[in-house]
């Protein structure tokens, strides 16, 4: 059993004799069914993976206080001779790393849950263990209530409703960083990257999503040149929110998968570094209003609209990975397609550029369907090394990758929640 899908693309020449001739590459890549595998721990995020010396290591799952579904412990580590190894591991071979402890609601601090999203090795390392984790935040008015010195955090007052019921608050999410020097044994918090601040918060009568009352979350991150790449979501008002004067047309203009970028040398001192691109360049702050990617955007005509409407069609959680095989970078993410993220399908953009720049970092294709599971709401896919007969030799993680991997998923029915792996994805080109 195997669907087959056909791409083609134009790509700048990189010669100087070809400067004013265009070349065609056709890049094809076929899903296989392959033998299922059940990952053993928690995920609801992407998979943060690196290898450390010899060794490969994942940091699943989530951490810290939420009023709405309670504190949890289940961020932890797991480490092997191999991904394949990793992947098959029992949930008792996870081990919890040491993480910075909640303050206090009026404290400076870590507020709020975390999600560690994609973990960056610094190069100049040698020993390998110096990583830096970037996270997905959640945050409430109870856990983080509006600071008028700082304008920080969130007022309480017409706030959405969230996912478990009328008596529940709609979360707000925010994009960090934290370091590690042992290897992802230990981390400390850096700070906020990237956030949406409250006048940013869509809220009654408008935000009926029973999701995110705004904020940028979801991410994912590659390093390129001397910056590391961010991609996430956004889920804001493009401007301030005024109940008198909301328009979807506008919200839905400044939403779907952004980008964002920061030095990697500024890793050890990020908070607030972050420049969100407006259109053209990597110059909006960290907290002000940026442009996502066109060619992602779901458009009225196909269901497209504001993610504050329950009822809106849009691409979110990207998983982004360099192919060696390919020379060009690959996007997956989800589709929302109902209340609460809902969505029966996974869909692949690539950009052909070598090196992200401002000039090229949003030619991204339109999203290609990848796979769909009417019934089912499948998000987080990642592609994963597993398989392929040269991903230990030459250490791929869901960051960088061959020829072939494995596609894993969050799948959802009714009475089922797992993170699997039905099939194996073959890039071909030509």
């Amino acid at each position: 059993m195997s669907k087959f899908f056909k791409f083609m693309w134009l790509v700048l020449p990189l010669c100087t004799m070809c400067t004013q001739q265009e070349i065609k590459r056709e890049v094809d890549f076929e899903l296989k069914k392959a033998p299922t595998i059940y990952f053993k721990s928690f995920v609801d995020c992407n998979m943060a993976e690196v290898w450390v010396g010899d060794t490969f290591r994942i940091f699943p799952g989530k951490f810290g206080e939420d009023p709405l579904w309670g504190y949890s412990n289940e961020l932890k580590f797991a480490s092997g001779k191999n991904a394949e190894e990793v992947f098959n591991k029992k949930y008792e071979a996870f081990k919890a790393p040491v993480m910075p402890l909640n303050v206090k609601p009026t404290e400076a601090g870590l507020h709020g849950a975390v999600w560690f999203e994609t973990v960056y090795q610094d190069k100049k390392d040698a020993s390998g263990k110096i990583l830096y984790a970037l996270y997905h935040n959640e945050n409430y008015p109870l856990t983080f209530p509006f600071n008028n010195t700082t304008g920080k955090g969130y007022i309480d007052k017409n706030w959405p409703q969230g996912l478990t019921g009328s008596k529940t608050p709609a979360a707000v999410c925010r994009i960090g960083i934290m370091k590690s020097t042992n290897g992802g044994y230990s981390w400390e918090n850096k700070g906020i990257v990237l956030e949406d601040n409250q006048e940013r918060m869509i809220l009654k009568p408008h935000n009926n999503s029973v999701t995110f009352a705004g904020g940028v979350g979801d991410p994912s991150a590659v390093a390129s040149g001397d910056y590391l790449y961010i991609f996430y979501g956004e889920y804001g008002y493009p401007g301030s929110y005024d109940p008198k004067t909301y328009s979807p047309e506008k919200e839905q203009a400044g939403q779907c998968i952004s980008m964002a970028r920061i030095k990697l040398s500024d890793l050890d001192n990020p908070a607030g570094k972050a420049k969100r691109f407006d259109g053209k360049s990597f110059q909006v702050n960290y907290d002000g209003i940026g442009s996502p990617i066109q060619s992602i955007q779901t458009f009225k005509a196909n269901g497209g609209g504001p993610s504050s409407d329950s009822s809106s069609k849009y691409y979110w959680g990207p998983s982004v990975s360099w192919n060696h095989y390919l020379k060009a970078w690959v996007m997956l993410m989800a589709k929302s397609e109902g209340p609460s993220w809902k969505g029966t399908s996974i869909y692949v953009s690539f950009n052909t550029h070598t090196v992200l720049e401002e000039s090229n970092s949003q030619d991204w294709t339109t999203p290609k369907l990848i796979l769909c599971k009417p019934g089912h709401t499948i998000w987080y896919p990642s592609l994963q090394p597993i398989g392929d007969t040269n991903a230990t030799k030459l250490k791929y993680t869901s960051l960088q990758l061959g020829a072939q991997a494995r596609l894993f998923y969050k799948d959802q029915t009714k009475d089922t929640s797992v993170y699997i792996s039905e099939y194996t994805i073959h890039f071909k080109k030509k």
